[in-house]
């Protein structure tokens, strides 16, 4: 493997009150997405594309039950999705999976009239952003 570009993102790890459930909802999307399962041991799980992987664990030393993403730290993650048919795939697909779909009433501009996206939640209030990638690039 090439060595990546100075700052390239290394790996993300999320803490997770229930490993089955993470795998069942982070795990399917990543591999939906092209991740490869990288590594799995007794509390976690992880997925790589390219240089970067992320990590899903059921810690010990784990303090709550259920993710807040509007508490300070982790709001989302986004990923770059094909096009906006393979949006709407996820969307479909991801309710048999835990996701459910935020802001259904502006959906799929939740993020603005240029920005084709889903933006889901999981059970444990985890959410993801998939954005199509032929909308324009801006951070929401």
């Amino acid at each position: 493997m090439e060595t990546p570009p100075n700052g390239t993102l290394h790996h993300v790890e999320l803490w997770v009150p229930d490993l089955a459930r993470a795998i069942d909802s982070l795990g399917w999307l990543l591999e939906r997405l092209g991740y490869a399962r990288h590594q799995d041991w007794s509390a976690g799980r992880s997925w790589r594309l390219g240089p970067t992987y992320l990590v899903v664990e059921q810690s010990p030393a784990l303090t709550g039950d259920r993710h807040d993403r509007c508490a300070p730290g982790l709001n989302h993650l986004a990923f770059h999705v094909r096009d906006n048919s393979e949006v709407e795939g996820l969307v479909t697909e991801g309710a048999d999976h835990g996701w459910e779909l935020l802001f259904p009433d502006r959906h799929p501009y939740a993020g603005g009239k240029d920005h084709y996206a889903a933006y889901l939640e999981n059970h444990d209030g985890f959410e993801v952003e998939l954005v199509a990638a032929d909308t324009a690039v801006h951070a929401t």
